[in-house]
């Protein structure tokens, strides 16, 4: 597309994926055009750093993201450590993703989760000084390092850093620290317009440019658009299951995100209970969910979606696909994106 309006287009890979399809889909991505290759990291799957590495040097010109990782079980000097070595073997191509993850997972790790938007802009300090060369002495009210030094010349010590954020200290943060936002699945198109002037504003009187904005979204495309919207509801099911509060206690970040999707909280809960009781998705969710949280139906559909994510502020989408539906989807988006 040469008018601006499509974003640019990566695909979502995950420690969930055997690490040889993840290379297989690298390099169809690599071939297809496509932006980036993006690697979730959730706790108690399959670390994302081999892979990742792995897939850098299968591929040749696709920028490889990690998002996100979180500095509790990972402190932010192995962060550094790890995202040099992993940019050296990509020539370059490395985005690093950093967030405060999962307050449920990162406690069953046994680590504490003190001060989740301290904690990010404290890793974000330290790695930026790591990769820079420096020796980085840094005594924070979550991560300390005295004198912390890289053993080799990082091959770019301005990689990129974004953060992943929902909540408005956390969006604050990004604009005044981060060269690009992670908007995370379960995100509807109005939530991330919110969240770009969020960090737009703070980026700002930072005097800093406005960072980067990708967002993570499920997405499925088919001749048959209604067979398409319901393919979808399982990978949105199994998402919402997964990390969603079990319980009607949710933060205030999702509550706005809820109040965002245009879903009566009372029919969000609903929903959510039937899953958990273990329900089919495309029979429990209807299609505001899809609507809501997905790019699904057919090819000209998913365009206008996916413009619609653009209008709001994502400069790229990282696209997660229903497994049978990869190699396919990957082409043709690929082409759109040539």
């Amino acid at each position: 597309m040469s008018d601006g309006t499509l974003p640019q287009i990566g695909i979502r890979l995950s420690g969930a994926i055997d690490p040889r399809r993840c290379i297989e889909l690298a390099q169809s991505a690599d071939a297809a055009g496509l932006a980036s290759v993006w690697f979730a990291e959730n706790p108690f799957q399959r670390g994302v750093f081999a892979t990742a590495g792995a897939c850098a040097t299968a591929t040749e010109r696709v920028r490889i993201g990690i998002g996100v990782i979180n500095p509790y079980s990972r402190h932010p000097a192995l962060i550094a450590m790890e995202a040099a070595a992993l940019d050296e073997l990509a020539g370059g191509r490395v985005l690093l993703g950093v967030g405060s993850g999962i307050g449920t997972a990162v406690r069953g790790m046994g680590f504490s989760y003190d001060r989740p938007v301290t904690a990010v802009r404290e890793a974000v300090a330290i790695i930026r000084a790591m990769l820079s060369g420096e020796n980085a002495t840094y005594h924070g009210r979550v991560f300390s390092t005295d004198g912390a030094r890289l053993g080799l010349r990082p091959r770019r010590p301005e990689l990129p850093i974004y953060t992943a954020a929902s909540g408005e200290p956390a969006l604050r943060a990004c604009g005044e620290i981060a060269d690009g936002l992670i908007v995370s699945n379960l995100t509807p198109a109005r939530s991330t317009e919110r969240m770009a002037a969020i960090v737009a504003e703070a980026a700002a009187k930072a005097g800093r440019a406005m960072p980067r904005v990708v967002q993570y979204v499920p997405c499925v495309s088919a001749v048959d658009g209604a067979a398409a919207r319901d393919a979808v509801k399982s990978i949105l099911g199994d998402m919402l299951t997964a990390f969603w509060p079990a319980d009607g206690d949710w933060p205030k970040s999702k509550e706005t995100l809820v109040a965002d999707s245009g879903i009566a909280r009372h029919d969000f809960t609903v929903a959510l209970g039937r899953l958990r009781r273990g329900e089919d998705a495309a029979a429990v969710l209807d299609d505001r969910f899809v609507e809501a949280f997905a790019i699904a139906g057919t090819t000209d559909e998913c365009l206008r979606q996916a413009m619609r994510y653009r209008a709001a502020g994502a400069d790229e989408l990282a696209l997660t696909f229903a497994a049978a539906q990869t190699a396919e989807s990957v082409a043709y988006f690929g082409r759109l994106s040539a």
